[in-house]
């Protein structure tokens, strides 16, 4: 299976966002804030974008405070995080305005479970610098930093990653398998997947060694009737149905 980043509906979405905070009106608006499920795809946009963009990327910590993560912000920006957290703001800030690159922070919620003293440092940098900072999160996030009204009113945008759709799994399967996968297994995947992306690259996976063990150029789901494209590691409820197919 090929290694490269593929645009779905979700990247489009992010890109819109971002795209809309950089028309915002009020410049100190710059935080974009996005929320999702597992595995829907988050944390490889944001890492991509990143990348395409210069931005520098950071992972909250439930360890941060305010001062740990601007000496971890120091360290990734090659400035030194020495002195009081003052002059380590004074550092990082300076370092972030005059190159003007995006910050982004995931799994943003980790850091909120003692308040919000670390995003009131975020949100110091964004006002001062102006730079989109992008905060991400499980989607119950948004709820939590509603709850502080000085920073939900710098979020210029909110966005919200969905399940895959199968015009997303088709674009997927399409760029990065060479074996071509028919319409109704590509809907069998979404089925399996619920439209999680982790998921449905396992599931592309399994198709593309299942082809080159049959040496098959094409699948459809009568090929692959009978197997377990998605790996559920949880136990089945009692109960429960086990879905067609499986």
């Amino acid at each position: 299976m090929k290694k490269q980043f593929v645009q779905t509906g979700n990247y489009k979405r992010f890109r819109a966002g971002i795209t809309a905070v950089e028309a915002r009106g009020a410049a100190e608006a710059s935080l974009m804030l996005v929320t999702s499920q597992a595995g829907y795809g988050k944390s490889a946009t944001l890492e991509y974008w990143a990348t395409q963009t210069h931005a520098t990327f950071m992972r909250a910590k439930v360890q941060w405070t305010p001062r740990y993560f601007l000496t971890e912000l120091a360290d990734r920006l090659g400035v030194s995080s020495n002195g009081i957290t003052k002059e380590v703001f004074s550092a990082v800030s300076l370092e972030l305005a005059k190159h003007g690159t995006p910050l982004v922070i995931d799994e943003i919620n980790h850091c909120l479970g003692r308040g919000a003293a670390v995003l009131e440092a975020i949100r110091d940098l964004s006002d001062l610098t102006e730079v989109i900072v992008v905060i991400a999160g499980h989607e119950d996030v948004q709820g939590k930093i509603a709850r502080y009204p000085q920073i939900r009113s710098r979020v210029a945008q909110v966005v919200r990653f969905e399940p895959a759709t199968p015009a997303d799994i088709r674009l997927l399967a399409d760029q990065l398998l060479d074996v071509k996968i028919a319409d109704d297994l590509i809907v069998e995947i979404q089925r399996q997947s619920a439209g999680r992306t982790r998921e449905i690259m396992n599931a592309l996976a399994h198709c593309e060694q299942f082809a080159q063990r049959n040496g098959a150029k094409t699948l459809n789901a009568k090929d692959l009737a009978g197997n377990r494209l998605v790996f559920d590691w949880q136990p089945p409820r009692a109960g429960a149905r086990v879905p067609a197919g499986v």
